[in-house]
């Protein structure tokens, strides 16, 4: 009897059974038969109950007090800067919302959202959660380009840095989103299935197996994230080749007409500019990039593609280091900027004022 049990022990079985509690059941159970493979994919499941809750906790709050500080504009941020990053912190809450709290919680802890397979919106939903996530992404494409320009290309500087440009920038980017995305209503059916294979909506065989539905869910990936990928990198070498050269020249200047090197305020403010920029594009492409390899291998692997094969847990993982980039910013932010730091710690201590003062 064990051994048949055993037998069922497959990648179909644990797609299906995949809550918390089956987790549980098989590391504890059938922990000596298991592959190294499955061992990690249950681990990550148990990890999941605590960090996807946890993930949600700080994240909503966080994202918040976050986009109410940027409002406020007291972190000595210009208005174009602060209006991109205002834009990524309002994605970043709807993904954590859309995507976080109304699908891999329910995932995780399945038997207590069973009523969620009568409510069929899941086409809608996806819609809505792959619309917000490529908004999420290319903001930060927009943001990158925007510092490239401000750094790199001082002539255009004036007329594209300006927070009407950016308000128009942003707004396009979200209308084409939106549109971009409104093929998933066709493509995937209204009831939950309550697991990721990457979907978390039912599908039929022929969508699945159609080479038609492959090319448009290809060109999705393609356009999101592989081409912000390419974008960003190019854009920072660009800029990174641009600081090195303008730097030296700088350097050279000063020697010749001051004999030293007193602190320049101009490339300390470029100094900060490139650290904030290129810790959002690194922690980005990081955090991004196993759920784009392993979005395009799955896709390639149901339409015969199998040379290469992946194991169940790289897609927990992927999605794991997928939804920690949106939680991340805030801090990135903190690190990066003193102004914001400082009104972080205001914001925080907000709410006990009235006790301290009383107490006082």
């Amino acid at each position: 009897m064990m051994d048949l049990k055993l037998g069922t022990i497959d990648w179909n079985v644990t797609a299906n059974d995949r809550g918390l509690s089956q987790a549980l059941l098989y590391l504890s159970a059938y922990s000596d038969w298991l592959s190294l493979a499955l061992r990690i994919y249950f681990i990550l499941h148990i990890i999941q109950a605590g960090y996807y809750p946890s993930l949600a906790i700080v994240g909503v709050p966080v994202n918040l007090v976050t986009i109410v500080i940027l409002f406020r504009r007291k972190c000595g941020l210009s208005k174009c800067v602060t209006c991109y990053l205002v834009a990524m912190s309002l994605a970043d809450l709807l993904v954590i919302i859309l995507d976080l709290i109304l699908r891999h919680i329910p995932i995780v802890f399945e038997e207590h959202f069973l009523f969620l397979w009568v409510i069929r919106v899941c086409n809608i939903h996806a819609v809505l959660l792959y619309a917000a996530t490529d908004c999420s992404v290319w903001f930060t494409v927009t943001f990158t380009f925007d510092r490239f320009v401000a750094i790199c290309c001082q002539k255009l500087k004036s007329k594209y840095c300006s927070e009407k440009t950016a308000s128009v920038i942003l707004g396009t980017v979200t209308v084409l989103s939106c549109l971009k995305n409104i093929f998933w209503y066709f493509m995937l059916l209204g009831g939950y299935v309550l697991l990721n294979d990457p979907w978390f909506c039912e599908v039929t065989g022929s969508v699945l197996l159609s080479p038609v539905w492959a090319t448009l869910e290809f060109v999705h990936n393609i356009i999101t994230p592989c081409i912000p990928f390419f974008l960003i990198l190019l854009l920072n070498v660009l800029t990174v080749r641009h600081i090195l050269v303008s730097s030296r020249a700088r350097k050279r200047f000063q020697a010749h007409s001051d004999g030293e090197s007193p602190k320049d305020p101009e490339m300390e403010s470029r100094r900060r500019s490139i650290i904030l920029l290129f810790v959002i594009s690194a922690n980005f492409i990081l955090l991004w990039s196993v759920l784009m390899f392993y979005s395009i291998w799955k896709r390639m692997f149901n339409l015969g593609y199998k040379s290469v094969f992946l194991d169940g847990f790289v897609m927990e993982l992927a999605f794991m280091l997928q939804l920690l980039s949106c939680c991340t910013n805030t801090g990135i932010y903190a690190v990066t900027q003193t102004k914001f730091r400082q009104q972080f710690k205001n914001m925080l201590k907000f709410p006990f004022t009235p006790i301290l003062q009383f107490i006082k």
